[in-house]
């Protein structure tokens, strides 16, 4: 039978938890991956990006994940490159809230096992 102690922690978990729930109820699309600005070469060896010092092409927006198990890299218009990094920084979120679910989780289950009656040997 459960103290009133470990009621009361057990109750204190199960709150944080559904807490924690509810923030990820609140989180909007995920996605992998990063942003990143590059700058570019072209082909035309008369151009500034071959001078020395090169004046690159850009910048532009890129997104880089794995997909499948394959990389796979996509230019981005700048819209598309703020919406992908809201996506992304979700996804970050997310796991971070998963993290802290799971460590509420091994609490209140470390608790509920303790309160198992042992069995006859």
């Amino acid at each position: 039978m459960a103290t009133k102690r470990t009621s009361t922690r057990l109750e204190s978990y199960e709150r944080r938890y559904r807490e924690l729930a509810g923030q990820l109820a609140d989180i909007g699309y995920i996605a992998t991956g990063s942003v990143a600005l590059r700058y570019n070469r072209c082909g035309k060896e008369s151009c500034g990006c071959h001078a020395d010092p090169p004046r690159l092409h850009g910048p532009y927006f890129q997104w880089t994940a794995k997909v499948g198990g394959k990389t796979v890299n996509r230019r981005l218009s700048p819209g598309e490159a703020a919406l992908y990094n809201e996506w992304i920084g979700n996804d970050r979120r997310v796991r971070g809230l998963l993290v802290q679910m799971r460590e509420v989780a091994a609490k209140a289950q470390q608790l509920m096992l303790e309160e198992i009656p042992a069995e006859p040997a």
